[in-house]
């Protein structure tokens, strides 16, 4: 089995995580019924205020520009610590693997931070994140995949 081969293997379960995760997310369309964008069972509320951190702890970052939305310096820190690992590898495989990988990565990183939901009409929040708190990881990601922002390699919601 040739190195290529191997790591589409080893990443099939996260992508079919992710896949399942962005069908769900559009199958449910948020929860209106409470007529809340804030995933059920989330454990940190969602900021439409400028300052309020989404996560305890640490000083936060507005990185939604005008959409409101506030990422705690954590999350940031998280969105570039799971991409910087992938970026050898987005340099030797296919643009169209890499953003494939780079949607299942920005999925988790949204889940776990409570952006799931926001995410399809802000994809802008990523190219935001990751100029403030991580802009060699951002432009290395961008040579490897290709794109001319993170937001052109997401998947449209």
């Amino acid at each position: 089995m040739d190195r290529g081969t191997s790591r589409w293997i080893r990443r099939a379960p996260l992508l079919v995580v992710a896949v399942a995760t962005v069908a769900l997310t559009a199958a449910c369309g948020g929860n209106s019924s409470t007529g809340s964008t804030q995933p059920q069972g989330s454990s940190s509320p969602l900021s439409s205020t400028p300052g309020k951190p989404t996560t305890t702890g640490g000083p936060t970052t507005s990185a939604g520009g005008g959409s409101g939305l506030t990422v705690s310096d954590e999350a940031a820190k998280q969105l570039c610590d799971l991409i910087r690992p992938q970026l050898s590898d987005w340099r030797v495989q296919t643009p169209t693997m890499d953003k494939i990988s780079l949607n299942a990565t920005v999925i988790q990183w949204a889940t776990q931070n409570g952006f799931l939901l926001q995410l399809p009409s802000n994809r802008g929040l990523v190219d935001q994140v990751t100029t403030k708190a991580c802009p060699d990881v951002r432009d290395q990601a961008l040579s490897a995949i290709e794109i001319p922002d993170l937001a052109s390699g997401l998947a449209a919601g």
